[in-house]
Protein backbone atom coordinates (compact mmCIF):
# COMPACT_ATOMS: atom_id res chain seq x y z
CA UNK A 1 0.00 0.00 0.00
CA UNK A 2 1.30 3.53 -1.29
CA UNK A 3 1.66 5.87 1.63
CA UNK A 4 1.82 9.44 -0.05
CA UNK A 5 2.48 12.97 1.79
CA UNK A 6 0.27 15.74 0.03
CA UNK A 7 1.66 19.01 0.41
CA UNK A 8 -0.92 21.58 2.16
CA UNK A 9 -1.32 25.24 3.02
CA UNK A 10 -3.08 26.11 7.22
CA UNK A 11 -6.43 27.41 7.43
CA UNK A 12 -6.88 30.07 10.08
CA UNK A 13 -10.25 29.47 10.97
CA UNK A 14 -9.59 26.05 12.30
CA UNK A 15 -9.44 26.77 16.16
CA UNK A 16 -11.85 24.20 18.84
CA UNK A 17 -14.99 25.58 20.61
CA UNK A 18 -16.32 23.94 23.88
CA UNK A 19 -16.74 20.71 21.74
CA UNK A 20 -14.14 20.59 19.22
CA UNK A 21 -14.17 22.21 15.47
CA UNK A 22 -18.03 23.00 14.31
CA UNK A 23 -18.33 24.49 10.93
CA UNK A 24 -20.25 24.77 7.50
CA UNK A 25 -20.41 21.90 5.76
CA UNK A 26 -19.09 23.57 2.63
CA UNK A 27 -16.08 24.83 4.92
CA UNK A 28 -15.08 21.27 5.85
CA UNK A 29 -15.52 20.12 1.86
CA UNK A 30 -12.92 22.63 1.05
CA UNK A 31 -9.82 20.61 -0.54
CA UNK A 32 -7.60 19.97 2.76
CA UNK A 33 -10.00 21.43 5.27
CA UNK A 34 -10.52 18.08 6.51
CA UNK A 35 -7.46 16.27 6.34
CA UNK A 36 -5.29 19.04 7.76
CA UNK A 37 -7.75 19.06 10.89
CA UNK A 38 -6.97 15.68 11.09
CA UNK A 39 -3.69 15.75 10.65
CA UNK A 40 -2.95 18.48 13.09
CA UNK A 41 -4.71 16.07 15.49
CA UNK A 42 -2.64 13.29 15.05
CA UNK A 43 0.62 15.40 15.23
CA UNK A 44 -0.37 16.79 18.52
CA UNK A 45 -0.87 13.18 19.74
CA UNK A 46 2.27 10.78 21.02
CA UNK A 47 2.18 7.40 21.24
CA UNK A 48 -0.37 5.91 18.94
CA UNK A 49 1.14 3.82 16.48
CA UNK A 50 0.11 0.54 16.37
CA UNK A 51 -2.89 1.55 19.04
CA UNK A 52 -6.69 1.51 18.52
CA UNK A 53 -8.71 4.54 17.50
CA UNK A 54 -12.20 4.64 17.57
CA UNK A 55 -14.16 6.06 14.66
CA UNK A 56 -18.05 7.05 14.46
CA UNK A 57 -20.57 9.88 14.35
CA UNK A 58 -24.17 10.87 13.82
CA UNK A 59 -25.12 9.71 10.53
CA UNK A 60 -25.53 13.68 9.26
CA UNK A 61 -24.45 14.73 5.64
CA UNK A 62 -20.84 13.96 5.22
CA UNK A 63 -20.12 11.67 7.81
CA UNK A 64 -19.37 8.82 5.74
CA UNK A 65 -17.36 10.73 3.07
CA UNK A 66 -15.18 12.22 6.46
CA UNK A 67 -14.75 8.86 7.54
CA UNK A 68 -13.21 7.44 4.37
CA UNK A 69 -10.60 10.36 4.31
CA UNK A 70 -10.07 9.31 8.52
CA UNK A 71 -9.81 6.22 7.26
CA UNK A 72 -6.76 6.71 4.66
CA UNK A 73 -5.18 9.35 6.79
CA UNK A 74 -4.88 7.06 10.29
CA UNK A 75 -3.50 4.34 7.59
CA UNK A 76 -1.13 6.29 6.44
CA UNK A 77 -0.22 7.44 10.24
CA UNK A 78 0.09 3.63 11.41
CA UNK A 79 -2.94 2.87 13.16
CA UNK A 80 -2.83 -0.28 14.58
CA UNK A 81 -6.31 -1.02 14.27
CA UNK A 82 -9.59 1.13 13.42
CA UNK A 83 -12.94 0.52 15.11
CA UNK A 84 -15.81 2.38 13.11
CA UNK A 85 -19.48 1.79 13.75
CA UNK A 86 -21.71 0.28 11.08
CA UNK A 87 -22.83 2.78 8.33
CA UNK A 88 -20.10 5.09 10.34
CA UNK A 89 -22.74 5.24 12.83
CA UNK A 90 -21.98 5.81 16.36
CA UNK A 91 -23.51 8.07 19.45
CA UNK A 92 -21.10 10.50 20.97
CA UNK A 93 -22.07 8.14 24.54
CA UNK A 94 -21.79 4.22 22.81
CA UNK A 95 -18.35 5.90 21.20
CA UNK A 96 -17.08 7.24 24.43
CA UNK A 97 -18.60 3.45 26.03
CA UNK A 98 -16.34 1.49 23.09
CA UNK A 99 -13.07 3.38 23.41
CA UNK A 100 -13.03 2.31 27.07
CA UNK A 101 -14.45 -0.64 26.59
CA UNK A 102 -12.18 -1.73 23.59
CA UNK A 103 -9.09 0.22 25.65
CA UNK A 104 -8.69 2.15 22.21
CA UNK A 105 -5.76 4.79 22.47
CA UNK A 106 -8.82 7.61 21.67
CA UNK A 107 -11.63 8.39 19.47
CA UNK A 108 -13.04 10.89 17.01
CA UNK A 109 -16.32 11.54 16.52
CA UNK A 110 -18.22 13.23 13.60
CA UNK A 111 -21.03 15.36 14.88
CA UNK A 112 -22.15 18.74 15.02
CA UNK A 113 -24.25 18.05 17.71
CA UNK A 114 -27.41 20.21 18.12
CA UNK A 115 -26.78 22.20 14.89
CA UNK A 116 -28.66 21.52 12.03
CA UNK A 117 -27.61 19.36 9.76
CA UNK A 118 -27.77 18.21 5.77
CA UNK A 119 -25.80 20.18 3.13
CA UNK A 120 -25.92 23.34 3.78
CA UNK A 121 -25.69 22.77 7.89
CA UNK A 122 -23.06 22.26 9.72
CA UNK A 123 -20.81 19.10 10.44
CA UNK A 124 -18.01 18.62 13.30
CA UNK A 125 -15.08 16.95 14.69
CA UNK A 126 -13.65 15.94 18.08
CA UNK A 127 -11.34 13.88 19.57
CA UNK A 128 -11.97 11.86 22.88
CA UNK A 129 -9.06 10.57 24.90
CA UNK A 130 -8.86 7.01 26.11
CA UNK A 131 -11.11 8.01 28.59
CA UNK A 132 -13.73 8.17 26.37
CA UNK A 133 -13.66 12.08 27.61
CA UNK A 134 -13.68 15.33 25.22
CA UNK A 135 -10.18 16.54 24.64
CA UNK A 136 -8.68 18.46 27.34
CA UNK A 137 -7.81 22.09 26.68
CA UNK A 138 -4.71 21.82 26.71
CA UNK A 139 -5.32 19.14 23.63
CA UNK A 140 -7.61 21.44 21.51
CA UNK A 141 -4.95 23.99 22.09
CA UNK A 142 -2.06 22.13 20.30
CA UNK A 143 -4.15 20.59 17.83
CA UNK A 144 -5.24 24.59 17.12
CA UNK A 145 -1.59 25.72 17.01
CA UNK A 146 -0.83 22.67 14.88
CA UNK A 147 -3.61 23.44 12.27
CA UNK A 148 -2.11 27.16 11.77
CA UNK A 149 1.50 26.24 10.88
CA UNK A 150 0.64 22.85 8.79
CA UNK A 151 2.40 22.49 5.35
CA UNK A 152 1.40 18.42 4.71
CA UNK A 153 -0.42 15.41 5.66
CA UNK A 154 -0.14 11.80 5.06
CA UNK A 155 -2.35 9.53 3.32
CA UNK A 156 -2.96 6.31 1.34
CA UNK A 157 -4.00 4.57 -1.76
CA UNK A 158 -6.64 2.42 -1.02
CA UNK A 159 -10.53 1.65 -1.92
CA UNK A 160 -12.92 2.75 0.31
CA UNK A 161 -14.16 0.58 2.88
CA UNK A 162 -17.61 -1.01 3.26
CA UNK A 163 -19.09 0.26 6.24
CA UNK A 164 -22.14 -1.22 5.89
CA UNK A 165 -20.30 -5.17 6.06
CA UNK A 166 -19.70 -5.78 9.75
CA UNK A 167 -16.59 -7.84 10.44
CA UNK A 168 -12.69 -7.30 10.08
CA UNK A 169 -10.46 -6.24 7.14
CA UNK A 170 -6.54 -5.50 6.92
CA UNK A 171 -5.22 -2.14 5.31
CA UNK A 172 -1.40 -2.49 5.02
CA UNK A 173 -0.71 -3.24 8.58
CA UNK A 174 -3.75 -1.91 10.13
CA UNK A 175 -7.10 -3.83 10.51
CA UNK A 176 -10.59 -2.04 10.14
CA UNK A 177 -13.13 -3.92 12.40
CA UNK A 178 -17.00 -2.23 11.52
CA UNK A 179 -18.93 -2.82 14.13
CA UNK A 180 -22.62 -3.30 15.80
CA UNK A 181 -22.99 0.56 16.92
CA UNK A 182 -25.75 -0.25 19.06
CA UNK A 183 -25.48 -4.14 21.35
CA UNK A 184 -22.46 -2.55 23.19
CA UNK A 185 -24.28 0.33 24.58
CA UNK A 186 -27.46 -1.57 25.35
CA UNK A 187 -25.32 -3.97 26.98
CA UNK A 188 -23.64 -1.53 29.31
CA UNK A 189 -27.34 0.06 30.29
CA UNK A 190 -28.79 -3.27 31.21
CA UNK A 191 -25.55 -3.38 33.73
CA UNK A 192 -26.45 -0.03 35.08
CA UNK A 193 -30.32 0.05 35.59
CA UNK A 194 -33.08 -2.68 36.83
CA UNK A 195 -34.55 -3.46 33.57
CA UNK A 196 -37.38 -5.97 35.25
CA UNK A 197 -38.70 -3.01 37.08
CA UNK A 198 -38.84 -0.75 33.89
CA UNK A 199 -40.75 -3.95 31.87
CA UNK A 200 -43.12 -4.05 34.55
CA UNK A 201 -43.75 -0.15 34.61
CA UNK A 202 -44.59 -0.66 31.07
CA UNK A 203 -46.40 -3.78 31.46
CA UNK A 204 -48.48 -2.20 33.80
CA UNK A 205 -49.70 0.41 31.45
CA UNK A 206 -47.35 2.98 31.23
CA UNK A 207 -46.99 5.37 28.08
CA UNK A 208 -44.12 6.49 26.75
CA UNK A 209 -43.15 8.62 23.61
CA UNK A 210 -39.45 9.15 22.47
CA UNK A 211 -38.93 11.35 19.92
CA UNK A 212 -35.21 10.73 18.51
CA UNK A 213 -35.96 14.12 16.12
CA UNK A 214 -34.62 12.11 12.98
CA UNK A 215 -31.34 11.61 14.47
CA UNK A 216 -28.74 9.12 15.66
CA UNK A 217 -30.46 7.67 18.51
CA UNK A 218 -33.54 6.39 16.98
CA UNK A 219 -32.06 2.64 16.63
CA UNK A 220 -30.71 2.70 19.99
CA UNK A 221 -34.11 3.94 21.59
CA UNK A 222 -35.87 1.18 19.21
CA UNK A 223 -34.03 -1.58 20.38
CA UNK A 224 -33.67 -0.69 24.28
CA UNK A 225 -37.16 0.98 24.81
CA UNK A 226 -39.29 -1.32 22.50
CA UNK A 227 -37.78 -4.52 22.01
CA UNK A 228 -35.80 -5.03 25.62
CA UNK A 229 -38.22 -3.24 27.76
CA UNK A 230 -41.01 -3.76 26.38
CA UNK A 231 -42.52 -0.21 25.40
CA UNK A 232 -45.25 -0.70 23.02
CA UNK A 233 -44.55 -0.58 19.10
CA UNK A 234 -44.48 3.17 18.37
CA UNK A 235 -43.47 4.69 21.57
CA UNK A 236 -40.39 5.92 18.97
CA UNK A 237 -40.91 8.53 16.95
CA UNK A 238 -38.35 9.95 14.02
CA UNK A 239 -36.72 7.10 14.61
CA UNK A 240 -34.63 6.72 11.11
CA UNK A 241 -32.04 8.60 11.34
CA UNK A 242 -31.74 10.93 8.44
CA UNK A 243 -28.13 13.00 6.70
CA UNK A 244 -30.72 16.53 7.19
CA UNK A 245 -32.53 14.96 10.25
CA UNK A 246 -35.58 15.31 8.36
CA UNK A 247 -35.37 18.95 8.20
CA UNK A 248 -35.67 18.99 12.02
CA UNK A 249 -33.37 21.18 14.04
CA UNK A 250 -32.33 18.27 16.18
CA UNK A 251 -32.18 20.14 19.30
CA UNK A 252 -34.48 18.96 22.25
CA UNK A 253 -35.77 21.72 23.64
CA UNK A 254 -39.06 23.82 23.43
CA UNK A 255 -38.36 25.71 20.17
CA UNK A 256 -37.04 22.82 17.96
CA UNK A 257 -39.42 20.41 19.66
CA UNK A 258 -42.35 22.49 19.48
CA UNK A 259 -44.33 19.58 17.88
CA UNK A 260 -43.44 17.20 20.41
CA UNK A 261 -44.22 19.61 23.07
CA UNK A 262 -47.73 20.09 21.74
CA UNK A 263 -47.95 16.21 21.43
CA UNK A 264 -47.20 16.41 25.55
CA UNK A 265 -50.08 19.12 26.09
CA UNK A 266 -52.61 17.19 24.61
CA UNK A 267 -55.70 15.54 26.74
CA UNK A 268 -54.66 12.22 25.47
CA UNK A 269 -50.66 12.61 26.02
CA UNK A 270 -48.33 9.45 27.27
CA UNK A 271 -47.08 9.59 31.04
CA UNK A 272 -43.00 10.23 29.66
CA UNK A 273 -42.57 12.52 26.79
CA UNK A 274 -38.53 12.48 25.61
CA UNK A 275 -36.36 13.58 23.28
CA UNK A 276 -32.83 13.60 22.66
CA UNK A 277 -30.01 15.58 20.12
CA UNK A 278 -28.39 14.81 17.09
CA UNK A 279 -25.27 12.88 18.72
CA UNK A 280 -27.14 11.15 21.60
CA UNK A 281 -25.64 12.73 24.56
CA UNK A 282 -28.59 15.45 25.31
CA UNK A 283 -32.21 14.85 26.28
CA UNK A 284 -35.76 17.05 27.42
CA UNK A 285 -37.83 15.39 29.74
CA UNK A 286 -41.66 16.50 29.34
CA UNK A 287 -45.15 14.99 31.67
CA UNK A 288 -48.35 15.10 30.70
CA UNK A 289 -48.68 19.01 29.75
CA UNK A 290 -45.50 19.45 31.81
CA UNK A 291 -41.57 20.38 31.27
CA UNK A 292 -39.15 19.66 33.38
CA UNK A 293 -35.82 22.54 33.38
CA UNK A 294 -32.51 20.77 32.84
CA UNK A 295 -31.64 22.26 36.40
CA UNK A 296 -34.45 20.57 37.89
CA UNK A 297 -33.90 16.98 36.18
CA UNK A 298 -30.81 17.41 37.12
CA UNK A 299 -31.58 17.57 40.76
CA UNK A 300 -34.39 14.63 40.76
CA UNK A 301 -31.87 11.93 39.56
CA UNK A 302 -29.88 14.01 42.12
CA UNK A 303 -32.59 13.19 44.57
CA UNK A 304 -32.79 9.11 43.53
CA UNK A 305 -29.62 8.41 42.40
CA UNK A 306 -28.91 6.03 45.19
CA UNK A 307 -31.44 4.01 44.59
CA UNK A 308 -30.15 2.71 41.35
CA UNK A 309 -28.26 -0.17 42.52
CA UNK A 310 -25.61 0.56 40.17
CA UNK A 311 -24.73 3.65 41.95
CA UNK A 312 -25.75 2.50 45.63
CA UNK A 313 -22.93 4.11 48.06
CA UNK A 314 -21.26 5.62 45.15
CA UNK A 315 -22.83 9.28 44.85
CA UNK A 316 -19.95 11.40 46.71
CA UNK A 317 -20.50 14.52 44.81
CA UNK A 318 -22.23 16.36 42.21
CA UNK A 319 -21.30 19.50 39.63
CA UNK A 320 -23.18 21.53 37.31
CA UNK A 321 -21.88 23.96 34.77
CA UNK A 322 -21.84 27.79 35.94
CA UNK A 323 -25.16 29.13 33.76
CA UNK A 324 -26.72 25.95 35.32
CA UNK A 325 -29.57 26.83 37.73
CA UNK A 326 -27.99 25.61 41.39
CA UNK A 327 -31.30 23.84 42.18
CA UNK A 328 -28.93 20.13 42.57
CA UNK A 329 -26.70 22.29 45.10
CA UNK A 330 -29.86 22.41 47.66
CA UNK A 331 -30.24 18.22 47.04
CA UNK A 332 -26.16 17.98 47.07
CA UNK A 333 -26.36 20.05 50.56
CA UNK A 334 -29.14 17.56 52.32
CA UNK A 335 -27.09 14.78 51.46
CA UNK A 336 -23.64 16.07 52.23
CA UNK A 337 -21.94 15.86 49.32
CA UNK A 338 -20.03 18.39 47.69
CA UNK A 339 -20.96 20.79 44.48
CA UNK A 340 -18.72 21.83 41.81
CA UNK A 341 -19.40 24.73 39.47
CA UNK A 342 -17.40 24.56 36.33
CA UNK A 343 -17.32 26.28 33.21
CA UNK A 344 -19.24 25.19 30.14
CA UNK A 345 -18.44 22.25 28.46
CA UNK A 346 -18.42 18.99 29.45
CA UNK A 347 -14.23 18.74 29.33
CA UNK A 348 -14.14 20.80 32.43
CA UNK A 349 -16.64 17.59 34.08
CA UNK A 350 -14.08 14.74 33.02
CA UNK A 351 -10.91 15.80 35.55
CA UNK A 352 -13.86 15.04 38.40
CA UNK A 353 -15.40 12.25 37.26
CA UNK A 354 -11.90 10.37 36.83
CA UNK A 355 -10.90 11.70 39.90
CA UNK A 356 -14.02 10.54 41.91
CA UNK A 357 -14.72 13.75 43.08
CA UNK A 358 -18.25 13.39 41.76
CA UNK A 359 -20.25 10.92 40.74
CA UNK A 360 -23.16 13.18 38.74
CA UNK A 361 -22.83 16.43 36.57
CA UNK A 362 -24.98 18.33 34.67
CA UNK A 363 -25.56 21.37 31.69
CA UNK A 364 -28.25 23.74 31.37
CA UNK A 365 -28.37 22.72 27.78
CA UNK A 366 -30.18 19.39 29.24
CA UNK A 367 -26.59 17.11 29.00
CA UNK A 368 -26.40 14.63 32.06
CA UNK A 369 -23.95 12.02 32.98
CA UNK A 370 -22.21 10.12 35.43
CA UNK A 371 -19.31 8.23 36.44
CA UNK A 372 -20.55 5.42 33.72
CA UNK A 373 -18.94 7.44 30.99
CA UNK A 374 -16.88 10.70 30.50
CA UNK A 375 -19.62 11.83 28.13
CA UNK A 376 -23.00 13.17 28.63
CA UNK A 377 -25.61 10.63 27.88
CA UNK A 378 -29.35 11.29 26.78
CA UNK A 379 -30.52 7.69 26.96
CA UNK A 380 -28.92 7.11 30.16
CA UNK A 381 -30.51 10.25 31.65
CA UNK A 382 -34.05 8.93 30.22
CA UNK A 383 -33.43 5.70 32.02
CA UNK A 384 -32.81 7.58 35.26
CA UNK A 385 -36.19 8.63 35.00
CA UNK A 386 -37.99 5.88 33.71
CA UNK A 387 -35.88 3.68 36.46
CA UNK A 388 -37.54 6.46 39.26
CA UNK A 389 -40.93 6.97 37.99
CA UNK A 390 -40.82 2.30 38.44
CA UNK A 391 -39.20 3.52 41.71
CA UNK A 392 -41.15 6.09 43.32
CA UNK A 393 -44.97 5.18 41.49
CA UNK A 394 -45.21 9.31 40.67
CA UNK A 395 -45.45 11.31 37.61
CA UNK A 396 -43.28 13.80 35.90
CA UNK A 397 -45.16 16.71 37.62
CA UNK A 398 -45.44 14.72 40.78
CA UNK A 399 -41.49 14.08 41.25
CA UNK A 400 -40.86 18.72 39.80
CA UNK A 401 -43.73 19.52 42.70
CA UNK A 402 -41.91 17.18 45.46
CA UNK A 403 -39.05 18.74 44.91
CA UNK A 404 -39.94 22.21 44.83
CA UNK A 405 -41.59 21.75 48.12
CA UNK A 406 -38.54 20.03 49.73
CA UNK A 407 -36.03 22.55 48.36
CA UNK A 408 -37.86 25.46 47.26
CA UNK A 409 -38.14 26.09 43.49
CA UNK A 410 -35.15 27.49 41.33
CA UNK A 411 -36.90 29.68 38.78
CA UNK A 412 -34.73 29.20 35.14
CA UNK A 413 -34.50 30.02 31.96
CA UNK A 414 -32.23 30.31 29.01
CA UNK A 415 -32.80 32.70 26.26
CA UNK A 416 -30.42 32.82 23.30
CA UNK A 417 -29.72 35.02 20.48
CA UNK A 418 -28.41 33.55 17.27
CA UNK A 419 -26.75 33.96 14.19
CA UNK A 420 -25.04 37.85 15.89
CA UNK A 421 -22.75 39.97 14.28
CA UNK A 422 -19.72 38.70 15.91
CA UNK A 423 -18.21 42.11 16.65
CA UNK A 424 -21.51 43.75 17.41
CA UNK A 425 -21.88 41.03 20.51
CA UNK A 426 -18.05 41.58 21.23
CA UNK A 427 -18.31 45.34 21.75
CA UNK A 428 -21.70 44.41 23.66
CA UNK A 429 -19.49 42.38 26.28
CA UNK A 430 -16.72 44.10 26.69
CA UNK A 431 -18.55 47.70 27.14
CA UNK A 432 -20.53 45.48 30.01
CA UNK A 433 -17.42 44.45 31.72
CA UNK A 434 -16.49 47.91 32.11
CA UNK A 435 -19.70 49.08 33.50
CA UNK A 436 -19.57 46.10 35.80
CA UNK A 437 -17.79 47.17 39.04
CA UNK A 438 -19.95 50.41 39.06
CA UNK A 439 -23.26 48.07 38.74
CA UNK A 440 -22.49 46.91 42.60
CA UNK A 441 -25.54 48.70 44.74
CA UNK A 442 -27.66 49.81 41.78
CA UNK A 443 -31.64 49.06 41.41
CA UNK A 444 -33.25 47.89 38.86
CA UNK A 445 -36.82 46.86 38.42
CA UNK A 446 -36.54 46.58 41.79
CA UNK A 447 -33.43 44.41 42.10
CA UNK A 448 -30.57 45.51 43.66
CA UNK A 449 -26.64 44.17 42.65
CA UNK A 450 -25.27 42.24 45.21
CA UNK A 451 -22.08 41.28 43.42
CA UNK A 452 -20.71 41.28 39.50
CA UNK A 453 -17.48 39.87 37.38
CA UNK A 454 -16.65 37.43 35.21
CA UNK A 455 -16.19 33.82 36.22
CA UNK A 456 -13.35 31.94 36.22
CA UNK A 457 -12.25 28.37 37.23
CA UNK A 458 -9.66 26.46 38.23
CA UNK A 459 -9.59 22.59 37.83
CA UNK A 460 -9.47 20.83 41.52
CA UNK A 461 -7.38 18.44 39.98
CA UNK A 462 -5.52 18.76 37.21
CA UNK A 463 -5.07 22.83 38.33
CA UNK A 464 -5.76 23.83 34.87
CA UNK A 465 -7.67 27.18 34.46
CA UNK A 466 -10.15 29.05 32.53
CA UNK A 467 -10.24 32.42 32.35
CA UNK A 468 -13.31 34.97 31.32
CA UNK A 469 -16.12 32.01 31.18
CA UNK A 470 -18.62 33.95 31.16
CA UNK A 471 -20.54 37.37 32.89
CA UNK A 472 -22.38 37.37 36.41
CA UNK A 473 -24.22 39.85 38.09
CA UNK A 474 -25.83 38.38 41.11
CA UNK A 475 -28.66 39.58 43.10
CA UNK A 476 -30.42 38.56 46.84
CA UNK A 477 -31.82 35.31 45.57
CA UNK A 478 -31.82 35.85 41.79
CA UNK A 479 -28.94 35.62 39.03
CA UNK A 480 -28.04 36.91 35.75
CA UNK A 481 -25.61 35.24 34.09
CA UNK A 482 -24.10 35.69 30.39
CA UNK A 483 -21.96 33.96 27.87
CA UNK A 484 -20.68 33.71 24.29
CA UNK A 485 -22.01 30.12 22.81
CA UNK A 486 -18.66 28.05 21.61
CA UNK A 487 -21.28 25.33 19.51
CA UNK A 488 -22.13 27.54 16.51
CA UNK A 489 -20.85 26.88 13.30
CA UNK A 490 -20.75 30.67 12.28
CA UNK A 491 -21.90 34.15 13.93
CA UNK A 492 -22.21 34.55 17.62
CA UNK A 493 -24.92 32.76 20.04
CA UNK A 494 -25.40 34.70 23.28
CA UNK A 495 -26.52 32.90 25.68
CA UNK A 496 -28.44 34.61 28.48
CA UNK A 497 -29.14 32.32 31.84
CA UNK A 498 -32.20 33.39 34.29
CA UNK A 499 -32.33 32.39 38.03
CA UNK A 500 -34.74 33.00 40.39
CA UNK A 501 -35.53 31.25 43.77
CA UNK A 502 -38.80 31.57 45.21
CA UNK A 503 -39.53 29.25 49.03
CA UNK A 504 -42.79 30.87 49.20
CA UNK A 505 -45.45 27.44 49.14
CA UNK A 506 -48.30 29.47 47.12
CA UNK A 507 -45.66 30.53 44.82
CA UNK A 508 -44.04 27.14 43.69
CA UNK A 509 -46.16 26.31 40.36
CA UNK A 510 -46.40 29.73 38.71
CA UNK A 511 -45.66 29.74 34.83
CA UNK A 512 -41.49 30.00 34.91
CA UNK A 513 -41.60 32.71 32.35
CA UNK A 514 -43.82 35.03 33.88
CA UNK A 515 -42.35 34.95 37.08
CA UNK A 516 -39.00 36.12 35.63
CA UNK A 517 -40.15 38.47 33.50
CA UNK A 518 -39.29 41.39 35.42
CA UNK A 519 -35.51 39.71 36.10
CA UNK A 520 -35.64 40.09 31.86
CA UNK A 521 -36.53 43.26 31.35
CA UNK A 522 -33.61 43.74 34.10
CA UNK A 523 -30.62 42.09 31.88
CA UNK A 524 -32.44 44.10 28.80
CA UNK A 525 -31.73 47.48 30.66
CA UNK A 526 -28.84 46.58 31.62
CA UNK A 527 -26.81 45.01 28.53
CA UNK A 528 -29.15 47.52 26.15
CA UNK A 529 -28.87 44.37 23.99
CA UNK A 530 -31.36 45.82 21.51
CA UNK A 531 -29.16 49.45 21.01
CA UNK A 532 -26.33 46.82 20.08
CA UNK A 533 -27.47 43.66 18.22
CA UNK A 534 -31.38 45.19 16.46
CA UNK A 535 -33.02 41.90 17.87
CA UNK A 536 -36.25 42.52 19.74
CA UNK A 537 -36.43 39.23 21.29
CA UNK A 538 -34.45 36.01 21.33
CA UNK A 539 -34.25 33.09 19.18
CA UNK A 540 -34.65 30.56 21.56
CA UNK A 541 -36.42 30.60 24.82
CA UNK A 542 -36.52 27.29 27.25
Amino acid sequence: MDISTVKTEPFSDQNCGTSGLRKKVSVFKQENYLENFVQSLFDSLEGFEGKTLVIGGDGRYFNEEAIQSIIRIAVANQFGRLIIGQNGILSTPAASHLIVKRKAFGGIILSASHNPGGPNGDFGIKFDTAQGAPAPQTLTDKISARSKVIDHYWTCDMPPVDLSAIGEQMAGTTAIEIVDPIADYAGYMADIFDFDAIRRLFANGFQMRYNAMNAVTGPYAKYIFEEILGAEQGTVINGNPLPDFGGLHPEPNLTYAKDFVELMNRDDAPDLGAASDGDGDRYMILGKKFFTSPADSLAIIAEYMDTIPFYKGKVYGVARSMPTANAVDYVAKAKNMPVYATPTGWKFFSSLLESHKIALCGEESFGTGSFHLCEKDGIWAILCWLHIIAHTGKSVRELNEELWQKYGRVYNSTQSYEGLDSEQARVMLDTLEKRLPALVGETYNGFTVTETGLFEYKDPVTGEEAHRQGYMILFDHARIFMRLSGTGSSGATLRIYYMMRETNPSRLTENAFEYLKPLVEVAKEITRIQEYTGREKPDVIT
